[in-house]
């Protein structure tokens, strides 16, 4: 009977150790929607010359077509992405009748834009220029 008892005993105190120190982390990102499009890319990709047929295989499609006041067309590509982070901690514990648990979290956010801007000439790469804000 008496080692019952201290084996019970020190079951419930490593069960308690482990509880208290026990923490539990979750992250997740966001997802941004469509193709990633960052200011690298358009730097690595993107050259004076392109053709428009090779500027939209790079970038995608643009999110506007139009034409600036010289009469060049113009492409642009404005995008926005959210991240979001999330943190989770946990303790819990055991006592001989009362249990419990307790937890604390936190959740970060920040959003991205980019706006390309590339005229063509005679459909072909003349002007490329790239904005880029993080908040």
């Amino acid at each position: 009977m008496k080692r019952l008892v201290t084996l019970c005993l020190i079951a419930m105190l490593t069960a308690f150790t482990a509880g208290c120190g026990a923490q539990h982390h979750q992250k997740g990102v966001g997802i941004e929607d469509g193709k990633k499009l960052t200011p690298g890319v358009v730097q690595a990709k993107i050259r004076k010359g392109m053709s428009q047929a090779d500027v939209i295989q790079a970038l995608g499609s643009p999110n506007i077509v139009t034409r600036d006041s010289s009469g060049k067309e113009t492409y642009i590509w404005d995008k926005v992405s959210s991240a979001k982070s999330y943190s989770n901690s946990q303790n819990s514990y055991f006592l001989i009748i009362v249990g419990g648990s307790g937890g604390a979290g936190a959740v970060t956010s920040s959003q991205n834009t980019l706006t390309v801007i590339i005229k063509f000439v005679e459909g072909f790469a003349d002007e490329i220029s790239f904005h880029s804000s993080k908040f």
